[in-house]
């Protein structure tokens, strides 16, 4: 038996359980600080009422002959597929179908398992600072030396550079907005330039905003498919545990 040897190209720990075990030891070492964590995006406060009412709700549900489900429908149920189509969406003015949206256990294990749809030889570009996912996930499908990593500091104005002309294609583009982690939002114009760039080159973009709820400007999108052209190069990826207040 062997394993898949991608694996030990990884780092020897998860960054997030590295800064948190840190975390721990700085609080036993020091007992009366007052300690701001900025790693991973966990909530801090109680799941708001109405989803203890939900939930609630379901497990009567699930002990009733009349209302018991078993799994449920591989893209998920209808009656959320039809919310999220029209409060994420047609609020914005974007038109999808609902064949087009798929219900997932979260989209951290979406960022993850996507990428094996795709051919190892492509090149992946992805931001950095960055969400670990997107490159811990490249590297185990095979990735480690296709990887374009695009510096997103201050003298970038926190946003990625779309690669020069004389640069490699990127067949597979991560973009993150409002980002994790630098907080940093993407105008429309600027969005714009990556999805005619994808589509110029036959590119994907694999767009997170899993943030999206904290966009509270108008002229700031809050989903790549506001911009023309996207439907063709993009894919969304969304979660409720930021817009909830409900990870897990």
């Amino acid at each position: 038996m062997k394993i898949n040897k991608n694996f030990l190209d990884l780092e020897a720990s998860y960054l997030f359980s590295t800064v948190n075990k840190k975390t721990r030891e700085y609080i036993a070492a020091h007992p009366g600080a007052d300690v701001i964590k900025l790693s991973i995006g966990d909530v801090t406060k109680p799941i708001c009422p109405i989803v203890i009412d939900a939930m609630r709700k379901a497990v009567d549900e699930m002990a009733d002959e009349k209302t018991f489900r078993g799994y449920p429908p591989e893209q998920g149920y209808d009656f959320l597929r039809e919310k999220i189509l029209e409060w994420d969406y047609k609020k914005r003015g974007v038109e999808l179908k609902i064949d087009e949206i798929f219900v997932s256990d979260g989209a951290k294990s979406d960022c993850g398992n996507i990428g094996d749809i795709f051919a190892t030889d492509n090149t992946v570009a992805i931001c950095d600072p960055v969400y670990p996912v997107y490159i811990d996930t490249n590297i185990m499908n095979g990735r480690k030396n296709n990887i374009i990593i695009m510096p997103c500091g201050v003298q970038t104005g926190f946003l990625p550079e779309l690669p020069a002309e004389s640069a490699p294609v990127a067949d597979i583009i991560y973009l993150c907005f409002p980002n994790n982690p630098t907080g940093a939002v993407a105008p429309r114009s600027y969005l714009k330039k990556w999805v005619d760039y994808a589509n110029a080159h036959h590119s994907l973009i694999l767009f997170d905003s899993a943030y999206e709820a904290f966009v509270t400007e108008p002229d700031i999108p809050k989903s790549i498919y506001e911009i023309q052209g996207a439907k063709t190069c993009a894919i969304e990826l969304r979660s409720f545990s930021k817009t909830a207040g409900f990870t897990g």
